[in-house]
């Protein structure tokens, strides 16, 4: 017998259960990778849960001894033998802080991908935050609005993204996780009342209400994954550095001069996103590898899918009030039509294709996390905002149908669909590397529009843009349907 040979592949064998425990968090990955196939010794601490022998009821792991099986060093580089026995260090022994019962996602269940409706609850205050944003930039359509309803905007889609992020990891079947959704929508909805005076009166209400719901969802997940995924806590400690520093930022442009506001605002907004995009690095911790993370991709494809039905819908509710609130005329009538097929062209421009093609992308990633950090947490947030923009202009079509088209008017009347199908366009890009040829023809006519809107009444220009993504959304169609498809849900 060859025992060499034997002795190597039984190496492998145990690099591979080894690997096998890092992979379900029973080991540390940092620890897996001193695992050397073919060496003498296996070197490193191996590890097991145990069922078995359970210290306490709250998820911590005791120690067991394997008799009779070969004897592997403890720590890397270093020798433990007992009477031919293996001690294995505990999941416990790594952190004593942090809640004992694992909240994370089982990986073998339907309840690793599946949307809960405690996160639709989370939804339904953004119906309301979208809006006032929609609200405020109406009052408010100038430069330094314009700059002040984007900050807004933004800062609202990263609460959001940042909580479908936690939920992804989170079960939210787990009463920890649906008590602190709970209270994170109650601080969701103090902040949405302070939207509309987040640049007057309630700047101060808004900048500590933003930086409670950040920072206390932050340490939540810390606590949530200190036991159970040390990766996790290590990223979710280096976000709440940086979340901590821009929260400084946010407060103090609270508390100062309205003048100052805006500018301390949107630096504490680029310290946040910009803290994301470069993985939160941060000295003597390293930085978050976004790519290699370890997430549920269909169940981002389908959150993010969500939040643009609740986009749409808060167009409707925008639309829907500016009509009641004026008498019946056939351009009120006319307008309200407008609005809605704009809105089902946009719809269509979404989901008829570029959803499945996000979907299919993202469940069958080697690196879900590089689609879902690009496509889903920054293109969807131009999504979002070009639909926002979009229930602007409806509502400003319906209260000025036939008044002269000014550049701010122009901005909203074709700014809008302009950045939805901008949107829609890079995130087709980074999910299959495709550039569909009808979104960036009508953006290009969109772009010729503008010059044209100054000449045209506010309605006459929503009913060309809108004309502009029906031709979009049926030259994609046509052309899917002509090329063939093996999607059964395809029409």
């Amino acid at each position: 017998m060859n025992y060499s040979k034997t002795r190597a592949d039984l190496s492998v064998a145990l690099c591979d259960l080894v690997t096998e425990f890092a992979r379900r968090d029973v080991w540390s990955s940092q620890q897996a990778a001193h695992c050397i196939p073919g060496s003498d010794r296996l070197n490193t601490g191996f590890a097991t849960k145990v069922h078995a022998g359970r210290e306490d009821s709250g998820g911590g792991w005791a120690p067991r001894k394997l008799i009779g099986a070969p004897a592997w060093p403890l720590v890397a580089g270093t020798v433990a033998r007992e009477n031919d026995a293996v001690t294995f260090p505990t999941q416990a022994s790594r952190s004593t802080f942090g809640i004992r019962q694992n909240l994370l996602r089982p990986d073998d269940s339907e309840r690793a991908h599946n949307v809960t409706y405690i996160e639709l609850f989370f939804d339904l205050i953004f119906i309301f935050a979208l809006t006032q944003l929609s609200r405020y930039l109406f009052d408010n359509q100038s430069l330094t609005g314009a700059l002040e309803s984007t900050v807004l905007v933004l800062a609202f889609w990263w609460i959001w993204i940042y909580t479908t992020w936690a939920t992804n990891w989170l079960d939210p079947v787990r009463l920890p996780v649906r008590g602190a959704i709970i209270v994170l929508s109650l601080i969701g909805l103090v902040l949405s009342t302070s939207i509309y005076e987040s640049f007057g009166d309630r700047g101060v209400v808004f900048a500590i209400t933003y930086v409670s719901l950040q920072l206390g969802r932050t340490v939540f997940m810390l606590a949530a994954v200190a036991r159970h995924d040390r990766d996790l806590f290590r990223t979710h400690l280096r976000i709440l550095v940086w979340l901590s520093v821009a929260g400084i930022f946010w407060i103090l442009g609270g508390f100062l001069a309205i003048e100052w506001r805006l500018p301390f605002w949107a630096l504490a907004l680029a310290i946040e996103y910009l803290s994301a995009g470069f993985g939160f690095r941060v000295p003597g911790l390293g930085r978050a590898a976004a790519d290699d993370w370890d997430i549920s991709g269909p169940h981002i494809a389908e959150r993010g899918a969500l939040f643009v039905i609740v986009a749409l819908g808060e167009s409707f509710l925008v639309t829907g009030f500016a009509f009641v609130e004026q008498d019946i005329s056939v351009e009120g009538v006319l307008g309200l039509l407008v609005a809605f097929v704009a809105a089902v062209a946009m719809w269509w421009l979404y989901f008829d294709h570029g959803e499945r093609v996000g979907s299919k992308a993202i469940a069958s990633s080697s690196t879900p996390g590089r689609i879902a950090r690009l496509a889903y947490t920054y293109v969807h947030a131009i999504i979002i905002a070009g639909i926002v923009l979009s229930s602007v202009a409806d509502k400003e079509m319906l209260k000025h149908p036939d008044t002269r088209v000014h550049l701010a008017t122009a901005v909203t009347l074709v700014g809008g669909p302009v950045l939805y199908l901008v949107g829609v366009v890079l995130f087709r890009w980074v999910v299959a590397r495709a550039l569909p040829i009808p979104h960036v023809a009508g953006g290009g006519v969109l772009l010729v529009l503008f010059g044209l809107a100054f000449l045209l009444p506010p309605l006459a220009v929503a009913a060309l843009t809108t004309t502009v993504l029906i031709g979009v959304a049926g030259w994609e169609t046509i052309r899917r349907v002509r090329s063939g498809t093996d999607e059964p849900d395809a029409g």
